[in-house]
């Protein structure tokens, strides 16, 4: 049988004793299997299963950890951006004859101690067919500085396999251990579900008999239609169907309706990527749906829903799928993709999706070997006076995006020049974890009102400056807000203004031997490209972004300007 105690019992027996008694208290108030909403697979095989819940009114998170072949311990914990330096880890470990339960940490050369304050409690453990069953409990906040703090956003989990007993803690070496991280959103919002109309349907977006490529990343493309005379819908739900045995290798998915200008577009199924690709799909981009792995179902509030069919409103869709294959596992077949519900009854508001940040222009730059660069893009006041009802719009859920080098995205919402509420934040964002979520409590915005989105980028590995645009070794600052009642505005961004910029590349030239082409054939990427990025330089660019007049975009969905003028504007204060 297997034996389950503090790692303070190796030294105190009494201690041992009490945990005992303590577990035997706390099985009648233990969660039950079914009190754990939410599951993910933390690596690719699937023999490592969590699942949660989350508790406000008390600050905590239960967790049920599934070991599906017990071998002789794991690691599970969070670290910043999923290192195994640096970690604050729960540890199960047995040294040959007996097993152990401890809260650990790791150092920055990645040895494991015992921590002095043991916040990972153990609650159970229970053998099943399937395997064993650890459940244990761990604050938000614990006021360990050993710890990692849980807040809103992406926590990047670790996991590592112990295959054989170790004498001790210390000597583990967790750099030999069949290891992995998983990104999930841990403290999901605790929003009531609305009731769904009797009268509901479904429609299934997959792409059938998909055999995974044997490759680490995939991104496939799958074309689907509505049927013809398909009427004006509401989509006001999707959740996301996996091919069974295949729920570690979808990592996320994405529904696109394609343009409507174009009468017809291609049948496809094949990589994104791919030379064969038509290349009228890239026209496929306004996001219907989207899931992430650990996602439960999305809810539109009750109020609203997602105008699809019907005139103005294209009949073709484009089902994205990333695939995340690290084990390169051959000849395995999907059809995986989203289920979405839908109702010919008509909500009272169709629901709207705005585009805020910063515009895709290469005027926004991050330099190269930054550690923390940041940048920001604003819906001003003037855009949001013209362009929303008396009455306000609804934010209820948010999407944040960027590329590679993103690693922070925060939106808020001023008033008056004063911070109102945090819109949507991401202290640990990643560019490989990104899915539409639903805000704890919905933001209203009313006319003059201006919504300020900031990203944070990493460029230490880049020897050359980032510029905006849509490649994916170039740059994006956006947050994909969802809202309701739909308006026409549906791109609310800007941009430094490109003649402070040119300044700038004069101010280059006067202070440094090397000098940046001013000549009108020159793009503004190869001027960045030629800077010579010397402290000064850097500290310069950051400045101008933070008090240069920008370029406001104010947009209808037909990409028609509301009328906020051209001339640059002041940066709200």
């Amino acid at each position: 049988s297997l034996k389950l105690r503090e790692v303070a019992s190796m030294y105190f027996t009494a201690v041992a004793v009490l945990m005992v008694i303590l577990v035997v208290a706390l099985q009648g108030s233990l969660p039950r299997g079914n009190d754990f909403p939410y599951k993910v697979p933390l690596d690719p095989q699937g023999l490592l299963e969590l699942s949660w819940n989350v508790s406000y009114p008390q600050q905590a998170l239960h967790f049920q950890l599934l070991v599906r072949e017990p071998r002789a311990g794991l690691l599970f914990g969070m670290s910043d951006r999923g290192e195994f330096e640096n970690a604050d880890l729960a540890v199960l470990w047995s040294d040959g004859r007996s097993s152990y339960f401890g809260d650990a940490w790791s150092d920055a050369k990645g040895q494991l101690h015992l921590d002095s304050q043991q916040d990972y409690q153990l609650l159970g453990a229970r053998k099943a067919p399937e395997g064993l069953y650890l459940l244990f409990r761990r604050a938000f906040s614990t006021c360990d500085p050993k710890d990692y703090l849980i807040e809103d956003g992406t926590v990047h989990l670790i996991y590592g396999i112990l295959e054989k007993p170790v004498p001790s803690l210390q000597a583990i070496n967790v750099s030999a251990l069949p290891r992995g991280l998983q990104r999930v959103q841990l403290l999901k919002p605790n929003i009531s579900i609305p009731e769904l109309p009797r009268d509901m349907e479904t429609m299934e977006i997959t792409a059938p008999g998909v055999v995974i490529p044997s490759q680490e990343t995939t991104y496939w493309c799958y074309m689907a239609e509505l049927p013809d005379g398909f009427p004006k819908h509401h989509i006001i739900k999707y959740e996301a169907v996996i091919t069974a045995g295949n729920e570690a290798l979808v990592h996320h998915m994405e529904v696109f309706q394609c343009a409507a200008e174009f009468d017809s577009f291609p049948h496809y199924s094949g990589p994104c990527d791919s030379k064969m690709k038509p290349e009228r799909l890239n026209y496929c981009r306004h996001v219907l749906a989207a899931w992430a792995m650990g996602a439960q179902a999305f809810y539109y509030p009750e109020e609203a829903g997602l105008a699809f069919g019907g005139p103005g409103s294209s009949r073709y869709l484009r089902l994205e799928v990333h695939y995340h294959n690290p084990l390169v596992i051959k000849g395995r077949r999907d059809s995986s993709g989203i289920r979405l519900y839908y109702t010919a009854r008509l909500r009272p508001h169709d629901a709207g999706i705005m585009e805020l940040g910063l515009v895709y222009s290469p005027v926004m730059a991050i330099p190269p070997g930054q550690h923390s660069f940041t940048l920001t893009g604003y819906c001003t006041d003037k855009c949001t006076q013209l362009a929303l009802p008396a009455a306000g719009i609804r934010i209820f859920a948010s999407q944040l995006h960027t590329h590679l080098a993103g690693r922070k995205v925060v939106t808020v919402l001023a008033r008056a020049g004063r911070e109102q509420q945090v819109v949507n934040a991401d202290g640990h964002y990643s560019p490989h974890f990104q899915e539409i979520r639903m805000l704890k409590e919905v933001v209203a915005v009313f006319p003059g009102d201006e919504l300020i989105t900031t990203c944070t980028y990493n460029t230490e590995d880049r020897s050359r400056a980032t510029v905006g645009g849509f490649g994916i070794m170039e740059e994006m600052c956006v947050n994909y807000v969802h809202y309701y009642p739909q308006t026409q505005l549906e791109l609310c961004k800007s941009a430094v203004d490109p003649g402070y910029l040119h300044r700038y590349f004069n101010l280059v030239n006067r202070f440094n031997d090397e000098e940046v082409c001013m000549c009108p054939q020159v793009s503004i990427p190869q001027q960045f490209y030629s800077v010579p990025w010397n402290s000064f330089n850097r500290e310069v660019l950051s400045s101008l972004y933070a008090f240069a007049p920008i370029s406001v975009h104010c947009n209808e969905s037909s990409a028609v300007r509301f009328p906020v003028g051209t001339a640059p504007s002041p940066l709200p204060s």
